[in-house]
């Protein structure tokens, strides 16, 4: 069950990078997941939340501007699977388990969350014939809930 919410992290970031690392700072922030004296400890601190969910809201903006690359591209995919790796790996540790496994499954999740949801964005827009827009504010919204859903059910 732990290896699946490490996996399903990452699949967030996947979605959205930094929604990961900010659904995992609120769940050590509210107590859902016990990273106090964990090499992770700092995303439960007042900077560690507000700098992940600053970066999180930053990123729902630039994913609306035309030139955002796409998610799939090596430096954007690049970086999910750091962020998915680090949320793996916190989610991991509040767990109990191992870092390696946490970064390697997160980070997994992320590649993996990044082609799914790349592939359900533009098959959705062209099926439903709806502006792009419209269906990435729902992906927004998918990736938070599951994000949240992980971080509070370890």
């Amino acid at each position: 069950m732990i290896w699946l919410a490490v996996s399903a992290i990452g699949f967030v970031a996947g979605l959205r990078s930094f929604t990961a690392p900010a659904a995992v700072a609120w769940g050590a922030r509210l107590g859902w997941l016990p990273l106090t004296g964990t090499r992770l400890a700092f995303l439960g601190t007042t900077a560690g939340l507000i700098i992940c969910t600053l970066l999180a809201l930053v990123e729902y903006v630039i994913d609306q501007l035309p030139k955002t690359p796409a998610r799939t591209t090596p430096g954007p995919l690049g970086a999910r699977a750091v962020t998915g790796g680090l949320s793996g790996a916190a989610i991991a540790l509040a767990a109990g388990q191992s870092l390696a496994a946490g970064i390697v499954l997160g980070a997994i999740g992320a590649v993996i969350g990044a082609f799914a949801g790349y592939q359900a964005r533009t098959r959705t827009v062209k099926a439903l014939r709806a502006p792009d827009f419209v269906v990435a504010v729902a992906e927004d919204i998918v990736a938070i809930a599951m994000g949240l859903l992980v971080a509070s059910r370890i």
